[in-house]
């Protein structure tokens, strides 16, 4: 194969590289979502990536640095997994259970300082966007006398996620 071929063979392999896909549109001409899968590899950058940023978000206004709980996370999950079995997002267990109860069964002995829900397709940082975009859950997450993160998903076949924070102090 001579350089001109080479060269334009590699080219050729770049510039398909580059190519789209083929962007879907709903009814209102809007790109539809495409559903976030989370990998066994991505399992783990969750929880440290979500509480970067939200240890970023909260020094930008003074408020001291989160850590990551694990029996809040262990709460998260469980939550997390219910909501998905009732099919709907909310603070009570499918027992009955509040947030407090939950996080006392995971014995997390600190106080609730507040629980942050979602039912999506998007990634973790998307949904931390939108939970930034409420004043009740942005205060979840802000509130300065919070110490500890709770962070959890369940994900369903379907690609539907459902998100659990919580934090406690």
């Amino acid at each position: 194969m001579t350089k001109l071929g080479l060269m334009v063979l590699c080219a050729a392999l770049a510039l398909g590289a580059c190519a789209r896909q083929p962007v879907q549109l709903g009814p209102d001409g809007k790109p539809l979502p495409v559903a976030y899968k989370i990998t066994p590899a991505e399992q783990a950058a969750i929880g440290p990536r979500v509480l970067g940023e939200v240890n970023r978000l909260r020094s930008a206004s003074g408020a001291p640095a989160l850590i990551l709980h694990p029996q809040l996370n262990a709460a998260a999950a469980a939550h997390a997994r219910d909501m998905s079995a009732q099919n709907r997002a909310w603070h009570f267990g499918s027992d009955g259970s509040s947030p407090i109860d939950r996080i006392q069964r995971q014995g997390y002995m600190g106080q609730l300082i507040g629980e942050n829900i979602s039912e999506t397709y998007e990634n973790d940082i998307a949904t931390l966007s939108a939970w930034m975009q409420t004043r009740d859950t942005r205060d979840v997450i802000m509130d300065p006398d919070a110490r500890n993160l709770g962070m959890s998903w369940f994900q369903e076949p379907s690609g539907k996620i459902w998100w659990v924070l919580l934090t406690g102090a």
